[in-house]
C-alpha cells in the first residue's frame, strides 16, 4: 500500500500522525516491555503508541491487512509506512539507533526462519512472557504517548 493510505480509508480515526506509531498488543508483556524500550531508545520523546485493543489500532491493523486478533500482529508505522511483525521491530531497531542496532543482528537469521521464529513467540507469548497491561504502566511520560 501507499504511504499514508489510511488517511483516506474512513474506518481509521483521524489521529495525530505526525510522528512514529506503534501499534501493540496492551495485555502483553513482552508488548509491554518493548513498550518500555522505545520509551528509552526514543529520544526525541516522540513515538506513540497505539494499544491494538484501542478502535485506532484494530482500525489500522484491519486496513493493513492484519487481523487484530491474531497474536502475530504487530505494526510500526514510519512516515506513514507500515512496518509489520519482524520486520517492524527490525526497522523500529534501526530508526532509534544506539542499542536499537542490536536488532540487527537479526537479519541474520534468513527471513522465513525470522518469520516462523516470529509467529512461534507471537502465538506462545502470554504462555511464555505472561500478561501485562501496558496502560497501567506507572510512568506518566510514557503514559503520554499511549493513542487511546
Amino acid at each position: 500500500m501507499r504511504p499514508w493510505s489510511y488517511r483516506d480509508d474512513p474506518a481509521v480515526p483521524a489521529f495525530d500522525d505526525s510522528a512514529l506509531v506503534a501499534v501493540m498488543d496492551a495485555e502483553c508483556a513482552i508488548c509491554s516491555w518493548g513498550a518500555r524500550m522505545i520509551h528509552r531508545l526514543d529520544r526525541a520523546g516522540t513515538t506513540r503508541i497505539c494499544p491494538i485493543q484501542s478502535p485506532l489500532g484494530t482500525a489500522l491493523l484491519r486496513h493493513y491487512g492484519l487481523d487484530p486478533q491474531d497474536p502475530a500482529s504487530w505494526m510500526f508505522l514510519d512516515e506513514g509506512t507500515a512496518h509489520k511483525d519482524f520486520e517492524a521491530v527490525l526497522h523500529a531497531g534501526r530508526r532509534y539507533g544506539g542499542f536499537g542496532h542490536l536488532t540487527l543482528a537479526l537479519r541474520l537469521i534468513p527471513r522465513p526462519l525470522r518469520d516462523w521464529l516470529y509467529r512461534r513467540l507471537a502465538r506462545n507469548r502470554y504462555r511464555l512472557f505472561g500478561r501485562a497491561d501496558l496502560c497501567a504502566l506507572p510512568d506518566p511520560a510514557l503514559q503520554r504517548r499511549i493513542l487511546r
